[in-house]
Order: C-alpha cells, then structure tokens, then sequence
C-alpha cells in the first residue's frame, strides 16, 4: 500500500505534508465553522429537532451570505465519521470534541421506540416532520467509529436504532426497507419516496456492523438480503436507476448512489468471500471512472451514457468515490483505480477555499457552480458534503501509508 501512496501523491501533484494540511483545514471548517455550538445560534431551523447544538449546517449560499439545513442529523452523523477519521491521522483532539459534540446532537434527537430494545433516531430529511430510514442509516457508522474512542458511549444509541430499522422499516424476504416515517402518527406513508413499496438499503453496511456488535443475526439476515436484492436490481453496470434519488424518466444518477449501495459490497464480500459481491462494488468503482469528466470532477446531472449537464456540479460525489477507490485497492491489489484516485484528489484541493475573503468559506470544499442567471452573484454553492467526503477520501489516502 505504501507504493500506492506515494503514486498517489505523485499523480495528484502533491506530497503528504500538503495533504494533512488540506485534511486539517477542511476539518476546521466543520468544527469551527458549519457546527452549531449553541442552541441560540441564529441559523434556520425547519427540521422539527428536538436540540440543534452539534449539528452541521449543511448549505451556505456565498451570493447572500446564508446559511440553511438539508438534512441535519445524517449529514452531522457523517460529519462525525469525517471528524473521527481524521482525529485517527492527526492525533488533533479539537476535531474528536467537536465529533462528541456532533454525535451528542443526534443522540438528543433520539426517542423511544415501542420496546426496550429500540429506538428511534429523529433523521429528517426531505420533509420536516417524516423520518428517512436511509438517513436513519447514513448517521449511524459515525457513532460506532467514535464510539471506539468514547468507552461505548454511543454503542446503545447504535444498536438500538438498528432494532428500530430491522423491527419497523425492514420488509423481510424482499430485501426492501420502507422509506418515510412519521414519528407522530408512527405509521410509513404508503410508497412515499418514488412510489417505491421500499428500497433495498445498504448505507455504510451498518446493519453487518451491528451484527458484529451484537452478534445478533438478524443484522446480517437484513444486510444480505439487500445486497442479494441490489445484484437483482443493478441497472446500469455499478448502479440503480431505478430507484430514487436517481430519476428513471430522464436517465439522471445521482452522484452518491453508486456510493451508498455499491461500496458496502467490499463489506459484503470481506464477510462471506463470494465475488460477485467484490464484482460489484468493483463495478460501482468503475462508474464513477466513467462518469468523472477530464478535470478530476464530476457533474451532478450525470446521464445513462455518461453525457452530463454544463453545471450542477458535486464534488461530493467524486470525493466519497476516493474512499472506494482505496478500499478497491487494498482489498483487490488492483491500481485500476490508482489514476482516477489522483485526478479526484487534486481536483478536490482545487475546489477547496484557502484564503478567501469570506470567512464562512475558509476550508470548505466548493460543492458546485450554479449556471448563469444573469447577474453578477456568485455561483458558488456550498453543500457540507463536499468537505465531509473530502476528509472521509483524504483520510482513507493517508491511511494508505
């Protein structure tokens, strides 16, 4: 692997020092910037969480200098894993408090399921008051990589939310997970997200990790389900189209779908040793290959045959793509992916604020450009996300050492 580092490095037209820097900066943008730290933070507050202290904002317009929420607690939930990560390559405790102070956020935000053994994670995404189970999902692996350096202070909120999504969300023999819960009438609204019955989830493969945990077997029972249900689906090579966020009527794949269902094949594949499980999560790789344009980035109006939108950019896609490219590399020795690697690495840099005149921006990474609209506003948009995945990616390259 340290061969492969170095290429890396070489490729991207950067050397490690640079890279820790980079990693340091963007970390400082989540803790001391886009993290709340008080429950009297002026920022907008739709989502009906019951605290908001720890949470990332998740967008900031740079034309009118303003801040808004997408999703709070799976973007924190993954922000806490960025913060985790990169407090393992730095050795920076700053970035481990502002990790607790994220994890505590979601805790907060958690209620009691219908037994003991559950719980329920208030992760609002679309709609302000009706809960995801994919982002119930996509919060998770944030708590169990921090709960290793806190003496199990999160393992319980963990497990319990895993009950929550094996008891309620869980379509057993279908490999399917309803979508959209309401809290407050505790019932799924009837095929709400795309007019699916369920989607097969996998997000970060939390449901094997729980079966680790717990060694409950019911974990794994969901885990495989879904994964044996994804290589039924799989359309086009490496990714879903059929399912949302992806649009079927025009063709458009969202830039982190291969991400959340094809990466947790390594996972699959490292459990049980069958192949078509690394066959497809080598597959996922090879579509962010294709759909990555010349400059190292990629466009979020991506199409089937990999012509794009002009903008509209995500670099949080290409970004989560480098935590992926890693693994393929570690886990099937193949530099296939050593190339497309280096061009995400430095393209991300690229995008990353340095010294800007805008202090909200210092360390981000620029998410995408907005087309022209006739004025002379800037088209920068920023998303969370792109640093989040940034620090996953450059963390994941640094471990490569």
């Amino acid at each position: 692997m340290k061969e492969f580092f170095k290429k890396v490095l070489e490729q991207s037209g950067t050397d490690e020092e640079k890279l820790r820097e980079r990693l340091r900066l963007a970390c400082e943008w989540i803790s001391d910037i886009a993290q709340v730290k008080s429950e009297n933070d002026p920022v907008e507050k739709r989502h009906l969480q019951k605290k908001w202290t720890g949470a990332v904002k998740g967008e900031y317009s740079v034309a009118n200098s303003k801040w808004s929420f997408f999703c709070p607690v799976w973007h924190s939930g993954q922000a806490v894993k960025s913060l985790t990560m990169a407090y393992a390559i730095l050795n920076e405790k700053k970035f481990l408090d502002a990790a607790v102070l994220g994890a505590d956020f979601i805790k907060a935000n958690t209620i009691p399921g219908e037994t003991s053994d559950e719980s329920l994670i208030l992760a609002f995404e679309d709609h302000p008051d009706k809960v995801n189970t994919s982002a119930i999902m996509e919060c998770m692996d944030g708590l169990l990589l921090l709960n290793a350096y806190t003496n199990d202070a999160y393992r319980e909120t963990f497990l319990k939310a895993a009950e929550w999504i094996v008891s309620h969300a869980w379509l057993k023999g279908k490999g399917l997970y309803r979508d959209l819960y309401d809290p407050g009438k505790k019932v799924f609204l009837e095929k709400a997200y795309g007019g699916h019955e369920g989607r097969p989830l996998l997000e970060d493969g939390v449901l094997l990790k729980a079966f680790k945990l717990s060694g409950k077997t019911i974990f794994r029972d969901a885990f495989f389900e879904s994964t044996d249900r994804l290589l039924k689906d799989e359309y086009p090579e490496g990714n879903w189209l059929n399912y949302v966020p992806c649009r079927k009527e025009t063709g458009t794949i969202h830039p982190r779908h291969a991400y959340w269902w094809g990466y947790p094949m390594f996972q699959a594949y490292k459990e049980c040793g069958e192949k078509k499980y690394l066959d497809c999560a080598l597959r996922s790789c090879r579509w962010y290959v294709k759909a990555q344009r010349k400059d190292g980035g990629l466009i979020r109006g991506t199409y089937l045959d990999f012509s794009t939108d002009s903008f509209g950019h995500a670099t949080s896609g290409i970004a989560a793509a480098m935590s992926m490219f890693c693994d393929a590399m570690k886990i099937s020795g193949t530099d296939e992916f050593l190339e497309p690697l280096a061009k995400a690495l430095n393209y991300c840099m690229k995008m990353q604020f340095v010294n800007p005149q805008d202090k909200n921006l210092k360390g981000a990474i620029l998410e995408k450009v907005l087309p022209p609209d006739g004025t002379d506003r800037s088209p920068y948009h920023i998303r969370d996300l792109g640093t989040i995945f940034f620090i996953q990616g450059a963390s994941k390259i640094l471990e490569l050492k």
